[in-house]
């Protein structure tokens, strides 16, 4: 079994080993993960985070040893807290780094950081929609988990991530995740509300907020109103998104 990590700012994961594969999700600086898989150019990985397997190129990440992954393991993880920081790579060169990158081996990475990182701990969890509202306008882009680029999942795994939760990659798979709520009143800010579309396939998550309104990615990452039958759109005059189930994670 091979092992490594992204020293890099933010590399995409692709579903088949090609650049011109979907971009299914990225890894940001730090993440590490086991290596399933090799061709010519190419490694099949698993993101030790959250599981999520997906292809990557050779030349965007390092090798570590297995023992330095399972220190990395065994480690709180430590991750910038600013929506954009910088590191001295081994060149002495800038490198900029996005919230949520990893911080841990930073050092053997022979990278200088000297901004703000954190310690991701549980905490109040109406600080969820504090951290959600830092990514407020940032851009839509399908597989994207940065300020630069986000989809709907890839935004409710990483504002949980900057709060010391951990939850799954994907729509689907985090509606799996927590305890069904029946109706909108018994939700509290920070929980997860899914849509589906017309196959009934989840494809949507968002966060709820107070007063029936709702922090999630639809071109951008945005509030809008909340009901029984979805999302209601202000500016369009109607709704986005129907409402499959809210569920209470935290």
């Amino acid at each position: 079994m091979q092992y490594g990590i992204c020293h890099l700012s933010i590399v995409p994961l692709r579903a088949s080993a090609t650049h011109h594969s979907e971009m299914t999700s990225q890894l940001l600086y730090g993440e590490h993960f086991k290596v399933l898989e090799e061709r010519a150019q190419w490694s099949r990985i698993r993101n030790s985070y959250d599981g999520f397997e997906a292809w990557i190129d050779k030349k965007q990440y390092k090798e570590i040893e297995e023992t330095e992954y399972y220190s990395l393991e065994e480690d709180d993880i430590q991750v910038s807290s600013d929506l954009i920081e910088y590191i001295t790579d081994e060149n002495g060169l800038l490198m900029p780094v996005p919230l949520g990158a990893v911080l841990n081996f930073t050092a053997k990475l022979g990278h200088k950081f000297e901004g703000a990182g954190t310690k991701p701990m549980a905490l109040n969890k109406d600080n969820i929609i504090n951290t959600a509202a830092l990514y407020l306008n940032s851009p839509h882009i399908s597989g994207g988990k940065s300020p630069f680029g986000i989809d709907s999942s890839g935004f409710t795994q990483t504002v949980y991530k900057l709060n010391g939760y951990v939850i799954h990659r994907n729509a689907a798979d985090q509606s799996k995740q927590g305890e069904a709520l029946s109706f909108i009143e018994e939700s509290e800010p920070g929980d997860l509300a899914f849509f589906d579309d017309n196959d009934g396939i989840i494809n949507h998550v968002g966060l709820i907020m107070k007063d029936n309104y709702i922090i999630h990615v639809d071109g951008k990452v945005r509030i809008d109103r909340i009901d029984h039958s979805g999302i209601f759109n202000a500016e369009l005059k109607r709704h986005t998104h129907k409402l499959r189930v809210i569920k209470k994670i935290i």
